[in-house]
């Protein structure tokens, strides 16, 4: 708990810094390359308050220079700080619109050129999956938790196909990942972080080609296999 609480001390300052002086820089750098090495520092400072390190394995499997998508398992809040850390690769979140809302921070998102997705509205949700999909054909690689919440034991729970309808539209590879360890770090439901180790296994790319239909249920099998595979619990 005391390590939990003087992370906390020290990171939501650090959060909050990064977002007030990182956000002008964007209007400078519309490409949001600036801003994504900015989150690349603060992953890597995050996971060094905690007391954790980060293992990559498999970045050598990552086309260079294509537009990808990312799709891995979700255990913990700290999935994000290593993905920041571990992935060697410019990307963008595709987040809940909610998200988009929250101030400064939404703000921040917006700015780094995150994609929000609105649930609520379906007619909506198709303008800005049908957006999403062509920024993506266009050079954006985004991450996407296909899971679409929090593991609470570390095993896959069932997909969201919305992820795999946008892979589909943007016709892009999936490149599938694995985190190992963010759970044990960061427990779920727990404030308690514990010192430990952090690995990410990135898979082989997917294929997107044709996933309509029966084809896209046998895409989101591959991939969850891929992700399943690397598991260590």
């Amino acid at each position: 708990m005391i390590r939990a609480i003087l992370f906390l001390l020290l990171f939501i300052p650090f959060t909050l810094f990064v977002i007030f002086t990182g956000v002008p820089i964007t209007f400078l750098d519309p490409t949001g390359k600036f801003l994504h090495t900015y989150g690349k520092i603060w992953g890597r400072v995050g996971l060094l308050l905690a007391g954790t390190r980060v293992e990559v394995h498999g970045a050598e499997k990552i086309p260079p220079d294509v537009p990808l998508i990312f799709m891995g398992n979700h255990q913990s809040n700290f999935d994000i700080l290593t993905l920041y850390a571990g992935l060697p690769h410019h990307f963008s979140w595709i987040a809940k619109e909610e998200l988009f809302r929250i101030p400064f921070f939404g703000y921040a998102m917006k700015r780094a050129g995150y994609l929000s997705l609105d649930r609520s509205d379906g007619r909506q949700a198709l303008r800005m999956m049908e957006s999403a999909a062509e920024k993506i054909r266009n050079g954006v690689s985004v991450i996407i938790f296909p899971e679409g919440t929090r593991s609470m034991d570390g095993k896959l729970i069932p997909f969201k196909r919305g992820g795999f309808l946008l892979a589909a539209r943007a016709g892009v590879p999936i490149v599938p990942f694995t985190i190992n360890g963010s759970a044990t770090v960061n427990p779920p439901k727990q404030l308690h972080i514990n010192k430990g180790k952090i690995s990410i296994t990135f898979g082989d790319p997917i294929s997107t080609e044709g996933a309509t239909g029966k084809r896209r249920d046998t895409l989101i099998e591959i991939v969850r296999d891929a992700i399943e595979s690397g598991l260590e619990l």
